[in-house]
């Protein structure tokens, strides 16, 4: 088995139990609501997430915050010093300076450390897309590839890491600049319900919509059927803005439609749920193209 650190910040939305399972070290990005700052950690140990969805229910708006050079070197160095290399696997550039901020880590600790090898890698994928790369990355490393191998197959692999979500209010996309505030209050009165993905340069671009909840959900499967590859259909991941049962649902649609057994749910994390809201859903596998 490589001896290299496998590094992801908590953009990822990995469980603290599946961020153990593959041994992966998560770094927490920082969010802000009613005034006080929270690290968002994989056991949501500092806010739970059914209580942060509750407060945007209510009204109450979150700010987010990157992750700094420091925070990296802060988290980096004591596994440098014990000899180990490091193989970072960042938020999207294109919503987030997280990975530039380790860009800038890295490249003060190779000064530092010479001797060591350590990698940034800019995954262009957010929430448990992130994750599932970082999943797939740990299967890699404990099938005993080196750390250039892994690097190099997250590289050329994750443009293929599909992201196919929907929202419940469009208010949230409005605020964050997705979409008009026309767009926002007609959609909302007539029930229509955004389609979006991740594209190839990390940002959220709407695709579709659909009339009505049920029907989003379904167009989110009716995606994955066009593009999932057989090695995609293995292992699935969904995270939802605390609207367990619509994720549920959807596994239950991927389990029909493609015999996936693989399949994982977790919340979508305080940071990407202040800028997505309560009922967020999002569909997450390898496929021939996002």
């Amino acid at each position: 088995m490589s001896e290299f650190v496998l590094v992801t910040d908590s953009s990822a939305d990995l469980s603290e139990e599946m961020a153990q399972a593959i041994r992966v070290s998560v770094l927490p990005l920082r969010f802000t609501i009613q005034g006080q700052t929270y690290r968002n950690y994989p056991d949501n140990r500092e806010m739970d997430p059914a209580l942060f969805y509750d407060m945007l229910r209510a009204g109450e708006l979150a700010t987010t915050a990157a992750l700094n050079p420091n925070d990296f070197e802060e988290e980096l160095e004591p596994y440098l010093k014990d000899g180990k290399d490091i193989l970072i696997l960042a938020f999207s550039s294109g919503l987030s300076t997280t990975f530039n901020s380790s860009r800038l880590a890295v490249e003060e600790l190779q000064e530092k450390y010479p001797q060591r090898k350590i990698y940034t890698v800019d995954t262009l994928c957010a929430s448990m897309g992130q994750g599932l790369l970082v999943w797939l990355a740990a299967q890699k490393r404990d099938a005993g590839a080196s750390i250039e191998e892994v690097r190099d197959w997250v590289e050329e692999n994750k443009l293929h890491l599909c992201h196919q979500f929907t929202v419940s209010d469009l208010h949230f996309l409005k605020r964050g600049g997705r979409i008009s505030a026309t767009t926002a209050v007609v959609g909302s009165m007539l029930q229509i319900k955004p389609v979006l993905h991740v594209d190839d340069e990390g940002h959220l671009i709407n695709i579709g919509k659909a009339r009505g909840r049920n029907a989003s959900l379904k167009a989110l499967v009716d995606k994955m059927e066009k593009t999932v590859t057989e090695e995609g259909k293995k292992t699935v991941f969904i995270s939802h803005g605390d609207c367990l049962k619509d994720a549920e649902l959807v596994a239950d649609m991927v389990r029909e439609r493609f015999g996936t057994k693989d399949i994982h749910i977790n919340y979508v994390g305080p940071v990407i749920g202040a800028h997505s809201g309560p009922g967020t859903l999002a569909l997450f596998y390898l496929g021939t193209v996002r």
